[in-house]
């Protein structure tokens, strides 16, 4: 439901110029009832001076004579044709000057922390421009050296909600275009398959001597492999002198 310009001054024109109740201000005005009994208490809007709705065009006196009539009666805002689509309004984000000099360090830490946002993402999140992201992606900006990447939201350029539902909606757009894997996960995952499909002794010594050092345990138990029993019993021939000679 829209709103009449200046809810606060003109909650307190209603409350000082017509009998209407607490609720039907509030609902009009888009405030809490208690806020709008304050303002009657004096308590809340001290010093506000009342906007008048009738006379600024925004609420007919006929809407104001049936609310004093019927307290469930809920005011109507005057419909005005130049507001139609105001909320709909699309473009890019309106940051402050004292904040345009930091939008390129949040550019960098996007690109760096969220390769997933595509240029539009960016643009929408920090207010800027996709020639300005593709220099920064490219490492062509003037001031490429002097930047540092700084979270945006840190910087007041955007919330964390708004961040997380762009990053969100990349992941899913990713996911059914097939591409959730990056590179790096792709290589990680074939040299895990890779490891699983080599034989034991392929995977033993220097390769898994990092691995709490089983390769060397398996040198040193070796040599005292007993299991070939014809060669534990064929003696040296000087060995089968001796035992001769003792006979």
């Amino acid at each position: 439901m829209s709103r009449p310009l200046m809810a606060k001054a003109t909650a307190v024109w209603l409350v000082d110029n017509t009998t209407l109740t607490f609720k039907q201000v509030a609902d009009f005005c888009g405030m809490h009832e208690l806020e709008v009994q304050g303002i009657a208490d004096g308590d809340v809007a001290t010093g506000v001076k009342g906007f008048d709705p009738v006379g600024n065009n925004q609420l007919d006196p006929i809407e104001i004579e049936r609310g004093q009539r019927d307290p469930l009666y809920k005011l109507k805002l005057k419909f005005n044709a130049a507001a139609v689509g105001e909320d709909k309004r699309r473009g890019p984000r309106y940051t402050p000057l004292s904040k345009r000099q930091d939008r390129p360090n949040a550019i960098l830490w996007l690109v760096k922390f969220h390769p997933e946002l595509s240029d539009g993402a960016i643009g929408k999140l920090v207010g800027t421009t996709k020639p300005t992201i593709a220099s920064i992606r490219e490492r062509t900006h003037w001031n490429i050296q002097n930047m540092q990447a700084i979270d945006p939201v840190a910087l007041g350029l955007c919330k964390q909600s708004e961040l997380d539902a762009a990053v969100q909606a990349a992941v899913r757009k990713k996911a059914a275009e097939g591409g959730v894997m990056s590179d790096d996960e792709r290589r990680k995952l074939v040299s895990t398959e890779q490891s699983l499909g080599m034989a034991p002794e392929a995977r033993s010594g220097d390769e898994l001597g990092g691995i709490g050092g089983f390769g060397a345990v398996e040198e040193k138990e070796n040599p005292a492999d007993y299991s070939d029993a014809e060669s534990f019993f064929n003696l040296p021939q000087g060995e089968d002198d001796e035992e001769d000679d003792d006979r």
